[in-house]
């Protein structure tokens, strides 16, 4: 055992994604051969996608491996009494060359019963954004169960959700339950509870090359999707340069902004 620990880079987990284009190619230098890269796991202790370290004495080591062997020294005591031998989150680069489906993630409490996972709260803080491009966020007037229903029905779910016009550096905090869809242009940092659970709930109609269309899952999202009609998810922060700026903190994860100009 090497007892002491150093700074550790992991291998990327790439994956190929309907919607997926070349910008984490192009722009993140990541060397893949797959047509459509979509997400690049940075960090990840979702079960078959867990990373695997790439430099120094503990290179090969996955991710769990290390929590085994160093528990509270690699996470802090506070974390591990919660997480035992479960890292805690899951960091992701995306690039949407066409919009994601339309989705939310179920609360801890339902992701336990139905899938024996965490819930999935998690923020997006966009890295590039061609002109006009947008995300979807919540819903743009009160909306009930009943009224979702109908629109979801009718194909005209777009109608009643909140589209957002982003830029590079903006950020969305996206609680669990939140309707959500990342628009076709966007490129962004995705920090998150370490689950893989998604409801899709509209995908646009389209189909892959087998001229399938995506499964949905509207029959276990009506009950994890959360109504309220708030205005709470994009997030205002400083941008003091030298200095460490907090953007999001909620009980799963805390980020800062650090814009290093100082060579002192």
């Amino acid at each position: 055992m090497i007892n002491t620990l150093y700074p550790l880079k992991f291998q990327p987990i790439l994956k190929d994604k309907i919607w997926g284009g070349q910008k984490l190619k192009t722009i993140l230098n990541k060397n893949s051969d797959l047509p459509n890269i979509g997400e690049s796991w940075e960090i990840s202790d979702v079960k078959s996608d867990t990373s695997v370290v790439i430099n120094g004495q503990l290179k090969g080591q996955s991710l769990r491996q290390l929590l085994e062997t160093y528990t509270s020294d690699l996470i802090g005591e506070k974390n591990y009494k919660v997480f035992g031998n479960k890292f805690p989150l899951l960091i992701k680069f995306i690039d949407a060359k066409e919009d994601l489906s339309i989705q939310l993630h179920p609360n801890d409490e339902l992701a336990k019963k139905r899938h024996n996972s965490f819930g999935k709260t998690e923020m997006w803080y966009v890295m590039q954004a061609d002109k006009d491009a947008n995300l979807i966020v919540g819903f743009n007037k009160k909306v009930t169960p009943e009224i979702y229903l109908k629109y979801l029905e009718d194909k005209t779910l777009t109608h009643i959700l909140n589209f957002d016009k982003v830029k590079e550096g903006d950020t969305y905090f996206i609680e669990v339950g939140r309707v959500h869809a990342i628009g076709a242009g966007v490129m962004l940092a995705e920090i998150q509870q370490t689950s893989d659970i998604t409801y899709r709930v509209y995908d646009w109609d389209r189909v892959d090359d087998s001229g399938n269309e995506r499964d949905l899952h509207n029959d276990l999202a009506i009950d994890a999707i959360d109504f309220r009609m708030r205005e709470d998810f994009r997030i205002d922060y400083s941008k003091t340069e030298n200095q460490s700026n907090q953007m999001v903190s909620c009980p799963y994860f805390t980020t800062n902004y650090l814009d290093i100009t100082s060579k002192v």
